[in-house]
């Protein structure tokens, strides 16, 4: 007996995190079921899972059989929302590499099209309308950081990049009515979490966005017919979505099956949401977070995600890794150091890794000023007629407001030169200004950034 999305472990239990309205459950990797399959014939699922990436998959059984004849191709999506992708995105484009590191074929897929559109899952109000020139400069900008994890080329298992601009924007509206639409039920779709809390909290949710599930389903048969895919993957926030697409070409008469995988949502030990800083988000290409700020992110990692960020975000071998997370103590802070450093090397490069680590120990273990640290200019008249301390480390991002300022120096957090600033009413001068013609400020042990008077 199959539900109505065509599950294939009908008979277990409803999960809490199954969005299908159905009696069954697709199969979800909780409760027992990834232990009774921790072990496949695969080595991309085996990988998947001695390293942590593996939440929910709609068959384990038939996905496991088709890696391990190096037959899967797969897919995420990336809409272009901004110039960077962000470390949300990083453990997606990892399942991309594994996917290909394991004999198997990934297929990076541009959102030039539902980008146009905007997802609504995770967000309370209606995303901000982007023009086609915004999309375009964003999804050029995007593109390098695949280069950097995936081997592109026309082989069998080389990495191909595609945009669903392609297909999505020469849609006729009453054919995708027609051939597409009448596969959804609005019924399920107003159960998703993705429209469900978003008119359970009376916010708006605008018909365009409303849509966007139906764009995401196409997407996945679509690629489906044009480049053999047989699997998409995403984080646990897009199962509805991606689930939908499975369902989609059952009912459209595809010749093979389609699967879906997800990874956990992203949190640290502590339970918050991992990717923030006080600056802001995470990104991952350098022009919008510098590689000495991004080794800095990940050195700062909490004890209690050391081992799982190695498995997640490097590709050190598990043996290596094992040998770290035996490391107690103070020693802990070595292996935050390799974690930032391979990190690092994955999205930076070798070079710019080893810099970043070299800076760091220079800053924080001798006293000194790292080349790699964050310059800013400040005008140099400013700081001849005495500049406000509390002025400058606003200025330099350090804090966000005067008020925090304030409360930093008189909790001692604040340093110029490695000399602790002594009340708010401190000033910077030329007399501040080092032999390299710098300043240095610092908050605390970890945030450092060097002005440049001009």
């Amino acid at each position: 007996m199959l539900c109505d999305v065509g599950c294939a472990w009908a008979g277990l239990p409803v999960s809490p995190h199954c969005e299908m309205p159905c009696a069954f459950k697709y199969c979800l990797h909780v409760e027992g079921l990834g232990d009774a399959m921790a072990t496949y014939t695969s080595e991309f699922l085996n990988t998947l899972e001695a390293r942590g990436f593996i939440h929910q998959c709609s068959d384990f059984a038939g996905l496991d059989a088709l890696a391990a004849k190096g037959q899967a191709v797969g897919y995420v999506g990336y809409d272009c929302t901004a110039p960077s992708l962000h470390i949300g995105n990083f453990i997606s484009a990892m399942m991309l590499h594994w996917l290909q590191e394991t004999g198997n074929k990934p297929i990076a897929l541009m959102g030039g099209g539902t980008t146009r559109v905007g997802d609504p899952s995770g967000k309370d109000e209606t995303r901000a309308i982007r023009t086609i020139e915004e999309i375009d400069a964003n999804k050029n900008s995007i593109k390098g950081v695949f280069a950097k994890l995936l081997r592109f080329g026309d082989g069998a298992t080389d990495a191909i990049m595609i945009d669903n601009a392609d297909w999505l924007t020469k849609l006729n509206y009453i054919d995708m009515l027609r051939d597409v639409g009448r596969h959804f039920s609005v019924n399920r779709m107003l159960a998703m979490d993705s429209v469900k809390l978003r008119l359970e909290r009376e916010q708006e949710m605008s018909f365009i966005e409303f849509n966007y599930m139906i764009c995401q389903a196409y997407d996945f048969v679509e690629i489906a017919k044009r480049y053999g895919c047989s699997l998409q993957m995403g984080g646990s926030d897009q199962w509805g979505n991606i689930v939908q697409g499975v369902d989609l070409g059952r009912r459209m008469g595809l010749k093979h099956p389609l699967y879906a995988l997800t990874t956990p949502l992203l949190t640290t030990a502590s339970g918050a949401k991992m990717g923030k800083t006080a600056a802001g988000a995470v990104w991952l290409n350098e022009e919008q977070f510098a590689a000495y700020d991004f080794w800095q992110y990940w050195r700062n990692t909490e004890d209690g995600d050391v081992v799982r960020f190695l498995k997640l975000f490097t590709t050190l071998p598990l043996a290596e890794i094992a040998k770290l997370a035996a490391l107690q103590g103070a020693e802990i802070n070595d292996a935050k150091k390799i974690l930032a450093t391979e990190a690092t090397a994955l999205l930076h490069g070798r070079a710019k890794a080893d810099a970043a680590a070299a800076s760091a120990q220079q800053t924080f273990e001798q006293g000194g000023v790292g080349g790699e640290l964050p310059v800013i200019e400040m005008p140099r008249a400013d700081i001849d007629n005495e500049l406000s301390v509390v002025a400058a480390f606003v200025t330099a991002g350090l804090v966000a407001s005067n008020g925090e300022a304030k409360r930093a120096i008189a909790n001692n957090s604040f340093s110029v030169n490695d000399v602790r600033v002594p009340n708010d009413k401190a000033k910077l001068t030329a007399k501040d200004i080092t032999a390299d013609g710098i300043i240095k400020l610092s908050m605390g042990k970890k945030k450092h950034v060097l002005v440049k008077p001009v």
